[in-house]
């Protein structure tokens, strides 16, 4: 057998095995029963039948590629499901990033509006103790004899 027929053939039964898998949720113990089952199957249809050689290879291969295009409409299916919900991934992150970007200015905004209150309400705060300050001393130069 040439080399490329190996290769086909273990493509193929790759292929197969993949599909078997997929269709069983990834449990081998499950693919396996089903392998068997479609195997008993397939022995049953051709019983009775006086089939030749190249026929069962006709009806192996038609099989086999009703298998291998129900895995591609399955992987298609998966690839498709994948890039939807990439998108969707995609759409919230970016809605994500500017919902904190957006926060993040307000509350730039805000600690710089309290900031800002702070420092006003210090000033103020120093101001009256200064006049306080200097009334205090007035008053207290003026018992002395000191003042105005």
């Amino acid at each position: 057998m040439s080399r490329r027929a190996v290769i086909g053939i273990l493509g193929a039964a790759a292929a197969g095995g993949g599909y078997y898998l997929y269709t069983a949720g990834g449990d081998p113990k499950v693919a396996q029963k089903e392998i068997e089952h479609d195997v008993a199957s397939a022995k049953a249809s051709l019983k009775g039948q006086n089939v030749s050689g190249e026929e069962a290879k006709k009806q192996g291969e038609e099989w086999a590629q009703k298998a291998g295009s129900k895995l591609d409409n399955t992987v298609n299916y998966a690839r498709k499901e994948v890039h939807e919900a990439d998108k969707v991934i995609t759409e919230k992150m970016g809605k994500a990033e500017n919902k904190f970007d957006r926060l993040k200015s307000d509350s730039a905004t805000q600690f710089d509006n309290a900031k800002k209150e702070t420092h006003d309400s210090i000033d103020k705060f120093d101001k009256t103790v200064e006049k306080k300050t200097a009334e205090a001393k007035s008053g207290l130069s003026s018992w002395f004899g000191l003042g105005k």
